[in-house]
């Protein structure tokens, strides 16, 4: 192999050791590689690939003049760091020389679109882009959310009525959103919700009516994943004081960067993030392949 070329390995302990550098240089952008790849490190390859229903992982990085410029990540489907459209092509054929058939690519809009159109010439698949496209926000200033509502934030532990609160709004979440995924206390341990912390809005009463969850610090960065208000609770200003809270104790852990996903379609989401200091970084899309 060519060292200016993209390495594939299925060691995650390797791949950070090559790319990790690169991928803290921008965490934002590179918020979904750190993600899974701290997943993988941390459950196991094995353990991940059963509970998520997908491949062994596999990662890659592209080297150039003995730099990385470029990462993807392999469950199910391809996840790639920003690329131009001569390196989506480059990996486009890498990954079809050897006959591998990807599912789906998800990445920033550009690049997703450019392995989409790559992917197609070199292997004949027809890419299609889901409906729902997301906006990645990150955090440039946080600005408490007015008028605020009355109540507090109370963060989650790991007591057990703690924990079957955390199932409990996460199942509801999952429903809510159509997530084709069974969260219960049986299943917990292995769905992508028990890796977070939770924070809960209560009303001055105690009742609990608006959840948010962030990841682990990684990279010096926290994901905010998920912000949830049941439908009938909705317009009293619970979410922006759940977000406002979490952002909060996610800086309060250390972290110099904050992002977190919002449906491009959803106005009322987008709005509430920027009023609360949000800014977009980038678009991001999904392309699944037939």
């Amino acid at each position: 192999m060519h060292p200016d070329d993209w390495h594939l390995t299925d060691d995650v302990d390797a791949f950070l050791a090559k790319a990790g550098g690169f991928l803290r240089s921008r965490p934002g952008r590179h918020v979904m590689q750190l993600t899974w790849a701290e997943r993988i490190r941390t459950r196991g390859a094995g353990a991940v690939a059963e509970a998520f229903g997908t491949d062994a992982p596999s990662f890659g990085t592209l080297v150039r003049a003995g730099e990385v410029c470029g990462t993807f990540y392999r469950l199910s489907g391809l996840g790639l760091s920003p690329l131009t459209p001569e390196q989506a092509d480059s990996l486009a054929v890498r990954l079809a020389a050897p006959g591998h058939v990807l599912p789906r690519v998800s990445a920033d809009h550009d690049t997703a679109t450019a392995f989409a159109e790559a992917w197609q010439r070199h292997t004949g698949a027809t890419p299609k882009l889901r409906a729902t496209r997301l906006n990645l926000y990150g955090l440039h200033a946080l600005t408490p959310p007015r008028p605020h509502p009355a109540g507090r934030a109370r963060l989650l532990g790991d007591s057990g009525a703690d924990l079957d609160e955390a199932v409990r709004w996460c199942a509801d979440f999952a429903g809510a959103v159509g997530e084709d995924v069974s969260v219960d206390a049986a299943t917990w341990p292995s769905t992508r919700y028990a890796d977070k912390r939770y924070t809960l809005w209560e009303t001055p009463e105690g009742v609990p009516v608006s959840v948010a969850g962030m990841n682990p610090l990684i990279g010096g960065q926290i994901q905010i994943d998920i912000v949830y208000t049941p439908a009938h609770l909705r317009g009293h200003g619970y979410a922006a004081a759940v977000t406002a809270a979490v952002t909060r104790t996610a800086l309060a852990a250390g972290a110099r960067d904050v992002v977190l996903f919002a449906d491009a379609g959803n106005p009322t989401s987008n709005a509430l993030y920027q009023r609360l200091g949000y800014r977009v970084l980038t678009g991001w899309s999904v392309y699944d392949f037939s």
